[in-house]
């Protein structure tokens, strides 16, 4: 019951809401109209509740709404000219309503699109495209300041030309187009600049040695910028500036120019102001010629050249010296020296000044012999001549003749290196002078000189059985002497000889030498011969020491010598040969009998097989281990051991090792048995008879014997092992 109860309050509240969201009311439009080609505004009664209105324009075609607060409102985005149905609806929390009853409106003409100029300086043409649903246009032109009075015109046309305006002034134009009603659209605004009047007062300046002249004026009136035009012939050039003088650069010589000025804004330009002439510089005479009519005299011509009043032609000559003509003419004639070099140049003249520098021309007279010339040996092949300037001389040769063969060399320095030339040869060495017009003096001496001695060729390296260095080698120097040297690390070691060997001694075993020759006389040295190495033999090692290792092995050690990569150790009796090749300083040698007299040798070998027999001494082999060595129980305590003797004689020592003592004998010689008296009975014992050494060194690696000494007066378990 309770949930019913419920259910029933929830029905009646949502009865009751429904009945408090009721529709806004529909508002009445009361006037809808158009101001700008774009929109309509409209205005109509508020309502009561609402929050906002939504306008609606309709033309047919394309429906648009906005939403707005309050009136009046206005639609945009409408199309201009044209008739519009308006309806509103106001909106609320409960809704929105009803579209209102509608109301029809027209937008207005759209504004003309302006293209505005100035064809000259005291007019404006205004120019648009047609309006659509316009039949007439209204223009009116003020100056932009405000100042003046507003000038309109009334058109069916598409454009329309104001004059007698002011030059290089700034107007703002206004323009819009009505309808058949005579309703007027929007209106479009623009500015535009009347062009300026040309420029008057026009001055020249002229630059004749920078061939640039300078132009000023007076201002004219809204003028932005001016252009100067200089016309000839052949050319036009201008300059543009802000200001009222500019500058052109780069006029011809010889050229008479027409100057006029434009002046020009955003407008347009002026008319050109009234031209004015300006004569530049003549150009630098051409086609000069120089002739030495005969020594001593120099004739300079050239050619006329317009604007060209009168000519100066200057001659100077490379000590500093100048001189100059004046005349009206066009040749002048000048004195001159022998061995001089000397630089013409020819200027014209007119009231504007001097021509530019043309062409610098040279005439060189005949050079004269090179004097105080220096050859200089330099090597063998090579001879390097120096000798001072001459007055004259653009080119040096120098000629070096043996009789049948001819080397030369070029230069315009006063210095020449020689090259290939033979070595102990005499050469015939001259240099002569040269002018690149005037030619050479052929009338200089000859030097002679004879180069260096050719390098000896080493043709053998030997060594003979006294470890004696004999070089020999091959030359065709005449009187030469010869030295041969050998260097290494270790030294400089050297002979000489007038023949074609030497010999030279001394040199250090195990060591590496480099041997040059080289041959002298009287005209210098030669450069050394090819490099011929030389390895002396390996020195041989110290410390050679032979030691016992077992009955028939011996090791054999030594301290390893100089250079030496390898060692071979021989060992050498009556009974055979046993020989190692090692690169370690020691080998094992095997094989061997005991108890003979061995020769030990050694010899060191490089790494290039270079040997060197070594001093050899005497080893004699270790006696042989004892045969049949045998025990005997001597009484409770006592133990006989008795063995075979080896080959040849030998002293034996005889000892038993176990854990309650050492037990050592030493028979008398000749005797292959020895007692021990006193061991104690139940223990293991090991038993070795040893040979001892002359050295009273007893060897160990004979074979042992291990037995078992029973109390009750047994020997048991006797073994042998090595």
């Amino acid at each position: 019951m309770a949930g019913g109860r419920e259910t029933c309050l929830t029905l009646i509240g949502f009865i009751l809401i429904c009945l408090k969201m009721v529709t806004p009311e529909i508002p009445t439009i009361d006037q809808a109209y158009s101001k700008i080609s774009n929109s309509i505004t409209v205005e109509w009664a508020t309502v009561p509740g609402a929050t906002s209105y939504l306008l609606t324009a309709e033309d047919g075609d394309t429906v648009i709404e906005t939403m707005v607060a309050n009136s009046p409102g206005t639609v945009t985005g409408l199309k201009a000219a044209t008739l519009y149905e308006i309806t509103i609806r106001s909106i609320s929390a409960a809704g929105r309503s009803q579209a209102s009853p509608p109301k029809q409106a027209k937008t207005v003409l759209a504004a003309p699109i302006l293209e505005v100029s100035s064809p000259s300086s005291d007019s404006i043409l205004v120019q648009w495209e047609a309006v659509y649903m316009a039949i007439g246009f209204s223009v009116s032109i003020m100056r932009a300041n405000g100042l003046g009075s507003i000038w309109k015109e009334n058109t069916t046309n598409t454009s329309l030309t104001f004059t007698s305006l002011e030059a290089g002034t700034l107007y703002t134009i206004k323009a819009y187009a009505w309808n058949a009603n005579g309703i007027p659209g929007d209106d479009s605004t623009c500015d535009q600049r009347t062009s300026p009047r040309a420029p008057a007062n026009i001055q020249v300046s002229f630059d004749s040695g920078a061939l640039k002249a300078s132009f000023s004026w007076a201002p004219a009136e809204g003028a932005f910028n001016y252009t100067v035009m200089a016309l000839s012939d052949s050319s036009e050039l201008t300059c543009s500036t802000t200001l009222s003088s500019c500058t052109i650069s780069s006029l011809q010589c010889g050229t008479e120019y027409l100057i006029s000025v434009l002046a020009s804004n955003d407008a347009g330009s002026s008319k050109s102001s009234s031209a004015v002439t300006l004569k530049t510089v003549a150009c630098a005479p051409g086609r000069v010629m120089i002739q030495e009519d005969s020594p001593g005299h120099l004739s300079v011509t050239w050619s006329d050249v317009d604007l060209g009043d009168y000519y100066v032609a200057f001659v100077k000559s490379d000590d500093g010296l100048e001189v100059h003509c004046n005349t009206s003419l066009t040749q002048c004639n000048f004195l001159s020296e022998c061995g001089f070099t000397y630089f013409i140049s020819v200027f014209a003249y007119n009231k504007a000044g001097q021509s530019p520098l043309g062409d610098i021309f040279n005439y060189t007279t005949a050079p004269c012999c090179p004097s105080d010339i220096n050859p200089v040996l330099v090597s063998s092949d090579r001879v390097e001549i120096v000798w001072s300037p001459v007055r004259g001389a653009e080119l040096y040769e120098t000629k070096a003749v043996d009789g049948y063969n001819v080397v030369e060399c070029n230069d315009t320095a006063p210095a020449c290196t020689l090259s290939a030339l033979e070595c102990d040869t005499n050469y015939n060495i001259t240099v002569y002078s040269f002018s690149e017009v005037r030619g050479s003096n052929m009338s200089c001496t000859p030097q002679f000189i004879t180069t260096a001695p050719c390098s000896p060729e080493i043709k053998n390296v030997s060594r003979d059985a006294f470890s004696m260095i004999n070089v020999h080698w091959r030359s065709t120097n005449d009187d030469a002497t010869y030295t041969v040297t050998a260097q290494g690390e270790k030294g400089l070691y050297q002979c000489s000889s007038v023949g074609e060997s030497c010999t030279m001694g001394g040199l250090p075993c195990g060591s590496v030498f480099s041997v040059t020759a080289v041959a002298e006389t009287q005209a210098g040295r030669s450069l050394p011969s090819y490099s011929v190495p030389l390895e002396t033999a390996p020195c041989c090692p110290t410390g050679l020491t032979v030691t016992q290792i077992t009955q028939s092995v011996i090791n054999v050690s030594w301290t390893i010598g100089t250079v030496a990569q390898t060692h071979v150790a021989v060992l050498e009796s009556h009974t055979g040969q046993s020989k190692c090749h090692t690169h370690l300083n020691h080998c094992l040698l095997g094989c061997i009998t005991c108890g003979i007299n061995y020769t030990v040798t050694l010899k060191a070998i490089s790494a290039t097989g270079l040997a060197t027999d070594c001093s050899s001494q005497n080893y004699f082999s270790s006696a042989c281990c004892p045969l049949g060595v045998k025990l005997y129980r001597l009484g409770p305590n006592g133990i006989r051991i008795y063995w075979q003797a080896s080959r040849g004689s030998a002293n034996y020592s005889t000892d038993l090792y176990g854990s309650k003592g050492i037990f050592t004998c030493t028979p008398r010689a000749g005797l292959s048995f020895c007692d021990v008296a006193e061991i104690p009975c139940g223990d293991v014992y090991t038993v070795m008879v040893s040979p001892v050494a002359e050295t009273g060194l007893k060897l160990t690696f004979c074979p042992k014997k291990i037995y078992s000494g029973k109390c009750n007066g047994a020997i048991s378990g006797v073994r042998s092992y090595h």
